[in-house]
């Protein structure tokens, strides 16, 4: 039996080929997903390790990833760093500067980076890390000596321009001017993290003296302090003594410790990103189910005759079922080794996608593992085999006497068992809707996910049921509008419904996704649209495409604006509020006479020492009016506030809202994330604009917005998400076109007899080519509406879930139009191959065919 499965396989190469693509796309996008996802990984895992020390001492209270010194005013003293390097259990200490807020402007002075990994800067020594190696690796150049000197890692010297000893311009991070916060510097050399690349970050690297003038006043202090051990001390020995010594505010902490706080930081990211592709792989390889279970179901029905012959001959039902998965499992292999290959490329181009988004992945980093090998074969085996089983069940039980009947397509049983049960099933996914709906115990949108894909997969089931009044009426138009060839095309599709239907379904789950993420989308920016409607009290905004701080000398320059009247500042920093991360919004005065709050209780005016909540904050936190709230801050700082203020969740404020002396008196460096600006009456608008954006020509850090600005920049930002959802759900898109066009050549050859009669009496090759294309739209539209209805419910449903973020409903007509639209051209397109087959059929061997 197996020569016999191979000889079938050989002898059918085309179809072979065909059949075996849904496997090939789904198990590369797996692949891809997973070496992207280690790639990811490794990245980080090699930076951290490659950069942390044995062990470091740092302001109490600060965590990995949050910028040690936190932009706060605790230092240590040279005398602090000599009493730790004189310890016996240190080999050597090294004195840190860790800048924030800084800011790298190309060759055209444009900003460089700022959509995606932060720009790190600090001073150059060469302390070991956890491996024993520098922490650093110098590429090209020189290490930094001067005050003006600098070095920038290789991605950011080339994506701005910079060759060794050109000049480079910075934005530091303060300055009483703007002239004061823009820096010319001498680039004296390129560097990497020894561990490898720097996942999409800028490096900016100052000799000490450098960094002091930059981000300490020039002051010679800093803000860290690097330990290495010396030889047979372990780091919690070196932690230990350097306890004895370190002064207030700091604490000594393991390289370890570091390390593994930074990669629980950064694996929640990861995690995000990884379940995020996962998805999409998970979609990809069902809806690749789909097609291999369909075209099996259809290479059984065509070899009634010859699997009728076996069991004639002997063969038992055993081996029958065994010989159309052995057939099924080779397919699988050969998909999944392909796929595998491709999945390495997938990788790749992934990277290169993330690497728009300012995520830049280590390339020697994307590479096979033997995990990621074993679960690409594994995946590709037991999807493929699932999925052949019913049709191979089904040939087993082919009777010896079918060998005997002049037909061999067997007789079609009744849907209706199938659509009573499906039936069923639906309305257990409306009954799980309801229940998220109505406020059951969970996530209400946990509860509606279970219900859509109940709906989908059920949906995909009964679809010869549920898309019949749909190909009822493509015969019909489709006969109005070609005549006769369309009738036959609309009674082609409608003569197998289940296999119409399996066909279509591929199509439909795709189209359903992308209906119900649509709908979410044209929901979120509706949403948005109101809320700046409702909220933007000010005439402009400043802020930095990615809500990063800028210096305060902009905000200085732009107060003394002819036409301004009213400019209010806030400052977003992290704190741990009740023992819990969060970041809280400093404020000034000035900005209630801009923004007026929906206050639940108490008021929104902010007094010394108090603060106003969301009432989301407030009940996290079990705090109401006149509560204290503790705050802590790097340095072993803090303060309690009074909560004067509950109010409704809103854009234009945070969580937490105190106001802006708190942080100073918690010595927190001032800066500004954002600032709202109001004119006198009667000024001119664009007038004032032009002038604002004079302020910040030579420091293009901020933007300056107005009302309908800020809405299409937000707008802009969901596209951005939207079409990047879009691109990777048409990988299962172009899945199911592979699967319609593979349905239409089998179903074509399963016709070759039909096909020479009708070119007998007379149809031309352009009619029958037309006939197939017409079949092909029709499989499409039924899949795309059925899909599209679907969406839109989930879209609606969960939508109605999550009201409270998503307060306005927003259907997105235009492009469900548009997505039906597509899903004609993808019918045109697939019956290319097929239509053109069934024309060069020569007649009378076509009629001659058994």
């Amino acid at each position: 039996m197996f020569r016999l499965t191979l000889r079938a396989l050989l002898a059918r190469k085309v179809r072979l080929i065909m059949s075996t693509l849904a496997i090939v796309l789904g198990i590369g996008f797996l692949t891809g997903v997973l070496v992207f996802s280690n790639g990811l990984g490794s990245t980080f895992d090699g930076i951290i390790k490659g950069s942390t020390p044995d062990a470091l001492v740092r302001p109490a209270g600060t965590g990995s990833f949050e910028a040690v010194g936190s932009g706060n005013s605790t230092r240590l003293t040279p005398e602090d760093v000599e009493a730790l390097a004189g310890l016996p259990e240190v080999e050597r200490a090294d004195g840190n500067v860790d800048g924030l807020g800084m800011y790298l402007l190309d060759t055209e002075g444009k900003l460089v980076g700022g959509q995606g990994a932060p720009t790190i800067a600090f001073n150059y020594n060469d302390t070991p890390n956890l491996l024993d190696e520098p922490s650093l690796e110098l590429v090209s150049g020189d290490w930094p000596e001067g005050p003006t000197d600098v070095v920038l890692d290789t991605g950011a010297a080339e994506n701005a321009g910079y060759e060794v000893g050109d000049e480079v311009t910075v934005i530091a991070p303060a300055g009483d001017s703007i002239e004061n916060v823009r820096k010319t510097l001498t680039m004296t050399g390129t560097a990497e993290f020894n561990g490898g690349g720097t996942a999409g970050a800028i490096l900016v690297i100052f000799s000490t003296e450098g960094a002091q003038q930059l981000f300490l006043g020039g002051e010679d202090v800093f803000t860290s302090a690097a330990l290495t051990a010396a030889p047979g001390v372990t780091q919690q020995q070196l932690v230990d003594a350097a306890d004895t010594v370190v002064p207030d505010a700091y604490e000594a902490v393991k390289g370890d410790t570091v390390a593994e706080e930074s990669q629980d930081a950064v694996g929640q990211f990861l995690d995000v990103i990884s379940t995020f592709l996962i998805a999409f792989a998970v979609i990809a390889i069902l809806v690749g189910g789909f097609i291999i279970a369909n075209t099996f179901s259809i290479l059984v029905a065509q070899r009634i005759r010859e699997l009728a012959l076996l069991r004639a001959l002997g063969a038992s039902r055993v081996q029958v079922r065994r010989s159309v998965l052995l057939e099924a499992g080779l397919m699988a292999l050969l998909g999944a080794s392909i796929g595998i290959g491709l999945g390495l490329l997938l990788a790749r181009a992934l990277a290169t996608l993330f690497r728009e988004f300012g995520l830049d992945i280590n390339a020697d980093a994307l590479d096979l593992t033997g995990t990621t090998i074993g679960l690409a074969y594994g995946v590709g085996l037991v999807v493929t085999l699932v999925s052949a089983f019913l049709p191979a069940r089904r040939a087993s039980r082919v009777a010896p006497v079918a060998a005997m009947r002049d037909e061999a397509a067997p007789a079609e049983g009744s849907l209706r068992r199938r659509a009573l049960i499906g039936a069923v099933v639906m309305l257990a996914g409306v009954g799980l809707a309801a229940a998220g709906i109505l406020g059951a115990p969970g996530n209400d949108a946990i509860w509606i996910g279970a219900a859509a894909v109940i709906w989908i997969l059920t949906a995909a089931v009964i679809s010869p049921v549920l898309g019949h009044p749909l190909l009822v009426a493509c015969r019909a138009i489709f006969g109005k509008v070609f005549g006769t060839t369309g009738r036959l095309a609309g009674e082609n599709a409608l003569r197998n419904p289940r296999r119409t239907g399996a066909t279509a379904s591929a199509l439909m789950i795709g189209l359903a996704l992308v209906s119900a993420v649509g709908t979410l989308a044209a929901s979120l920016s509706a949403t948005s649209d109101e809320l700046v409607d409702d909220q933007f009290a000010a005439d402009f905004l400043v802020q930095s495409a990615s809500f990063q701080s800028f210096p305060t000398g902009i905000g200085d320059d732009m107060a003394e604006v002819e036409g301004v009247d009213i400019l209010t500042r806030d400052q977003f920093t992290p704190a741990l509020v009740d023992g819990d991360p969060n970041a809280i919004l400093g404020v000034d005065p000035a900005y209630g006479q801009i923004y007026t709050l929906d206050v639940i209780e108490g008021t929104q005016e902010l007094g010394d020492d108090e603060a106003v909540l969301t009432d989301d904050a407030a009940r996290d936190y079990g705090v109401g009016l006149g509560d204290s709230l503790e705050l802590a801050f790097p340095g072993e700082q803090s303060a309690s506030v009074e909560v004067v203020g509950i109010i409704e969740p809103t854009p234009v404020v945070g969580s937490v809202n105190v106001p802006l002396q708190v942080l100073e008196d918690m010595g927190i460096n001032r800066t500004d994330t954002s600032l709202s600006i109001n004119l006198v009456d009667g000024a001119d608008r664009a007038e004032v604009q032009a002038e604002l954006e004079d302020v910040i020509a030579d420091v293009p850090i901020v933007s300056v917005q107005d009302k309908e600005q800020f809405a299409e920049s937000i707008k802009g930002q969901i596209n951005q998400l939207l079409y990047m959802i879009y691109g990777l759900l048409a990988l299962a898109i172009v899945i199911a076109v592979i699967g319609i066009v593979n349905t239409l050549g089998l179903s074509v050859i399963e016709r070759t007899r039909e096909i020479g009669l009708l070119r007998a009496v007379g149809l031309s090759r352009p009619r029958l080519r037309r006939m197939v294309t017409l079949e092909s739209v029709t499989i499409s539209v039924m899949g795309a509406v059925l899909g599209m209805a679907i969406g839109l419910v989930i879209g609606v449903l969960l939508r109605e879930a999550l009201k409270e973020d998503l307060t306005v409903l927003s259907l997105p007509i235009a492009s469900l139009l548009l997505f039906l639209g597509i899903a004609v051209l993808f019918g045109v397109l697939a019956a290319v191959v097929p239509a053109i087959r069934a024309s060069r059929m020569k007649v009378l061997d076509a009629i001659a065919t058994e």
